[in-house]
């Protein structure tokens, strides 16, 4: 995506994969133990924990991290947004693949595949397509019926 692709409201306009992944486990990891490391985050995301200690400074630069050096740190307001806005894209993605019928494997590999490439009307969609198939099971089972015959 590029600067000038406009976002929903309390994202960063501009954004990388690994921004985002870095920012999805560090709320991962203050969920589970109330603050994240450098060396649990470097562990979560199979990175060098210098690595991580960069790009958790770029993260403090930008607004997203409350970081001291040797130290936990946590999001900021502006990165938990990020980080939950990054999580309901990730559960939608998710949801939408699951009701599909496809096995937690192929789910997983998917959603890490795609979910930093969508637009924000194509999740609004799908979002709502869940919400439809979790309203209207027979719908669902009438589409899988379908996509069998193909």
């Amino acid at each position: 995506m590029t600067a000038t692709t406009r976002r929903p409201k309390g994202e960063a306009l501009i954004r990388s994969e690994s921004t985002e992944d870095h920012l999805e486990r560090i709320q991962d990891l203050i969920e589970q133990k109330g603050y994240a490391r450098v060396a649990d985050l470097a562990a979560s995301l199979a990175l060098s924990t210098s690595a991580v200690s960069n790009m958790v400074r770029r993260l403090a630069r930008r607004g997203f991290v409350n970081y001291e050096k040797y130290r936990g740190f946590t999001l900021t307001h502006a990165g938990r947004q990020v980080a939950q806005h990054i999580k309901a894209r990730h559960k939608t993605l998710t949801a939408f693949l699951q009701l599909l019928g496809l096995d937690s494997a192929t789910v997983n590999r998917e959603v890490e595949d795609i979910e930093h490439h969508l637009r924000p009307e194509t999740l609004r969609v799908m979002s709502q397509l869940v919400s439809f198939w979790r309203a209207n099971p027979g719908h669902l089972k009438a589409f899988k019926r379908f996509s069998k015959r193909l």
